[in-house]
């Protein structure tokens, strides 16, 4: 493997993203893999940059193409995965990849990667703070957020197959944990 690869999952609105990009702002060596996805944007969220936003069918035509290192089909027709082009664009500048990415895409990148990697399962101390967390958020409607703290209950299962858990209870030291696990997994 040409470079080291960090993993951070968790199921939606346990500051996943939030925490990635703290780690973002403090090593200008690491560089985010943007995922593909057949969902639409959500708010702001720009093609390229949050992700690289694709029709299901355009996505199940990379799939068949090989184009993938990992994918998943989240929800129907709702795929997210990791394109090898990506992956390579950045281990060709020497950079160290984050990943931003579902449970079950975690899992997968861990088994592709494997000592090359460190996965980080973020956990909401709670399904309660969790559904409070999506609500706040308002990126999504009512029914979509019920959808998404089920999916948690199950997603939560997955914890124990990653190198490390975060739980999230205090952003500030959920930071500082964060930060101490990829500078020992970096500089070893």
């Amino acid at each position: 493997m040409p470079g080291k690869v960090l993993i951070f999952s968790a199921p939606s609105g346990s500051g996943k993203s939030t925490i990635v990009n703290h780690i973002l702002g403090l090593h200008p060596e690491i560089e985010f893999s943007v995922s593909a996805t057949s969902r639409p944007p959500r708010g702001t969220e720009q093609d390229g940059v949050e992700y690289l936003f694709y029709t299901a069918d355009v996505f199940r035509a990379l799939v068949a193409d090989g184009k993938f290192v990992e994918y998943e089909e989240v929800y129907q027709d709702r795929f997210y995965g990791t394109l090898k082009s990506e992956v390579n664009r950045i281990w060709a500048k020497g950079h160290v990849i984050i990943f931003d990415v579902d449970v079950k895409g975690g899992v997968s990148l861990k088994k592709y990667f494997g000592d090359a990697a460190l996965s980080v399962f973020i956990q909401a101390p709670s399904v309660e703070e969790l559904r409070r967390r999506l609500v706040t958020r308002n990126t999504d409607t009512p029914e979509a957020i019920e959808e998404r703290v089920a999916k948690a209950a199950e997603e939560m299962t997955y914890a124990p197959k990653f190198d490390q858990v975060l739980i999230n209870d205090d952003l500030q030291t959920a930071f500082r944990e964060a930060e101490a696990m990829v500078d020992n997994f970096l500089t070893h």
